[in-house]
């Protein structure tokens, strides 16, 4: 039993203290975010690859996610002779929580561990220490670009996974299923409203920020060589992907 409690009592100050790191880090980026030297061009490329270079799995993503959940939808619906609010139905979910949720999930597991490698990568090769010996400060040069580029390109993909996956339902729903096109258009604009996708997109932001934030904390303060870089990539991308489930329930219990 009381191996037990110590094991608990170690483990809740672990997190207490990764917390606590990892809100000072957000607070020296943004510090720095308003100190020159401004360098945009790393703000671009960390864009570039966070953002385009993560489409292709934000395109399939949305595309078929609209579509399987159209599909299911109808099965239910079709029971109760209600098969025109398939579409609003596809819609809310996707621009309220599917769109958001899985865009940041795929973004994580691909652009979240990368900044965790490299930057892990860089701190146990002294690259980071380099930058300081250099007098350039490590988290603006590595960290601020890619938080920006966080906060930015995730709103921007998930409009894209959106859009998509309302397309994917009404190609499912319409050409697959048969269910009258203009019916499935006219019950998704009369439910959907400007306030659901706004919604969506702060919970978007949040999950950009959350991503980016954890990705880097990770890679900062890895330690162990090769190993230690290992473990923080599968620790960064383990624990975004938690803490942007747990952060989506709370966020839709104060918006909804």
């Amino acid at each position: 039993m009381v191996n037990l409690l110590n094991y608990l009592g170690r483990g809740a100050m672990d997190i207490v203290d990764q917390m606590g790191q990892i809100l000072l880090l957000l607070l020296r980026a943004v510090i720095w975010t308003f100190r020159p030297p401004f360098r945009w061009f790393l703000v671009v490329k960390q864009m570039e690859f966070v953002g385009v270079k993560s489409l292709p799995v934000v395109i399939l993503t949305g595309t078929f996610s609209g579509g399987v959940f159209a599909l299911q939808s109808y099965y239910g619906f079709n029971q109760f002779g209600a098969e025109g609010y398939v579409g609003p139905v596809v819609a809310l979910a996707l621009t309220r929580e599917l769109g958001p949720v899985l865009t940041a999930l795929m973004v994580t597991g691909r652009a979240g561990s990368a900044m965790a490698a490299e930057l892990g990568t860089m701190r146990v090769t002294e690259q980071i220490d380099a930058l300081t010996v250099m007098a350039a400060n490590p988290v603006q040069y590595l960290v601020v670009p890619r938080i920006i580029a966080g906060l930015v390109m995730m709103p921007l993909l998930t409009i894209i996974a959106d859009l998509l996956g309302i397309v994917g339902g009404y190609l499912v729903t319409v050409r697959l299923l048969g269910v009258d096109g203009g019916l499935y258009i006219a019950k998704t604009v009369e439910y959907l409203g400007v306030a659901d996708v706004l919604n969506g997109l702060v919970k978007a932001l949040v999950f950009g920020l959350i991503m980016s934030l954890i990705g880097c904390y990770k890679g900062y303060y890895t330690r162990g060589g090769a190993e230690g870089v290992g473990q923080a990539t599968t620790q960064a991308v383990v624990f975004a992907s938690l803490t942007i489930i747990i952060s989506d329930y709370f966020l839709t219990a104060v918006m909804f």
